[in-house]
């Protein structure tokens, strides 16, 4: 079978488009023709050893899965040859095969594509767990999203609008903003052409921001946070500007207010059966049409490394997946 392998950590261009050995499967295993895998920004940093798992070399990079199951182990239960799923993995979904636990898939929905079922559970499952386990959202509290154009900004600005909460949604190009109000966003903020914390004050007649989704991080973090409502809830999603923010630790002091992390990776191996929950809830809401992921581009397989310095690039405007032969 085809891959792209990393075996030497370091930038896209390091990687290889190569022939591998068809992976075996233990019996609690299913093997999966990999139809389409999404890009994510932790696949940017786990081929650089940035990330917090650090897989021994050679391995292929890629999380979010879509394909058949084409074998499976003694000991699996519910699925057969031949179903549907959609799986999170912590690498190895750049390849045509991978093999998978089974506690780690889901059913495809009957509605969703291939292409479609790859972007859906990282990007929307970190934003549910965000907003509704982590943050709890209330209808009527007002969410600021970060980053709000790519995938899980998307996605955090769709699932507050199911919820009923109004949503300043905050990116760094009129186009991005034109792509948030699209998804549903109540109010937009260009933050390189505005002060931040100034702007979000005055879109809530001075109060603050109940909820602040922050995938980004760098100087955008502190800005968000010091306008922050009373009991605010700052999320801290990920740091795609590339730069951990340091916090003066009395801004949550004056503003009563909590800094919580959000690691749906971990969240979803620790509780299960609460991240599968999540996820049927996610499906019923995919389903009534609250939910509409964006794929902006798609790529080959053998393209996998343009695919990765398009995100690098912070050019993706939702979701970019890669599809196989």
């Amino acid at each position: 079978m085809k891959a792209i392998i990393c075996h030497k950590l370091g930038g896209p261009q390091l990687l290889k488009y190569q022939e591998i050995g068809s992976p075996s499967i233990s019996p609690k295993e299913v093997k999966v023709q990999i139809k389409a895998c999404s890009v994510n920004f932790p696949d940017t940093l786990i081929i650089q050893g940035k990330y917090q798992l650090k897989p021994e070399l050679p391995f292929s990079p890629g999380s979010d899965i879509a394909g058949t199951i084409i074998e499976v182990g003694s000991e699996v239960k519910g699925f057969s040859t031949g179903d549907h799923i959609i799986g999170f993995i912590p690498y190895g979904g750049f390849a045509e095969e991978v093999a998978v636990h089974y506690k780690s898939i889901f059913p495809k929905p009957p509605q969703m594509d291939f292409d479609l079922a790859s972007s859906f559970m990282l990007a929307y499952g970190t934003s549910y767990h965000a907003l509704k386990d982590r943050a709890q959202l209330k209808a009527e509290e007002t969410l600021v999203v970060l980053g709000a154009s790519g995938g899980v900004g998307l996605a955090a600005v769709e699932i507050a609008k199911s919820i009923g909460a109004r949503v300043i949604a905050c990116a760094s190009t009129d186009e991005k903003l034109g792509i948030c109000r699209e998804h549903g966003a109540d109010e937009i903020i260009n933050y390189n052409e505005e002060d931040l914390k100034s702007r979000i004050k005055e879109l809530t007649d001075g109060k603050g921001a109940d909820v602040i989704y922050d995938p980004v991080g760098g100087h955008y973090t502190e800005q968000a946070l010091r306008a922050c409502a009373w009991n605010g809830r700052l999320l801290v999603v990920g740091f795609t500007a590339g730069e951990i923010p340091k916090i003066p630790i009395n801004l949550p002091l004056l503003k009563g207010c909590s800094i919580m992390g959000v690691f749906w990776g971990s969240f979803a191996q620790r509780n299960p059966s609460k991240n599968m929950q999540n996820s049927m809830e996610l499906f019923q809401l995919l389903q009534n049409g609250k939910l509409k992921p964006r794929i902006d581009k798609r790529f080959k397989l053998e393209d996998a490394p343009k695919a990765l310095s398009y995100m690098m690039d912070r050019k993706v405007k939702g979701k970019i997946v890669i599809t196989m032969n």
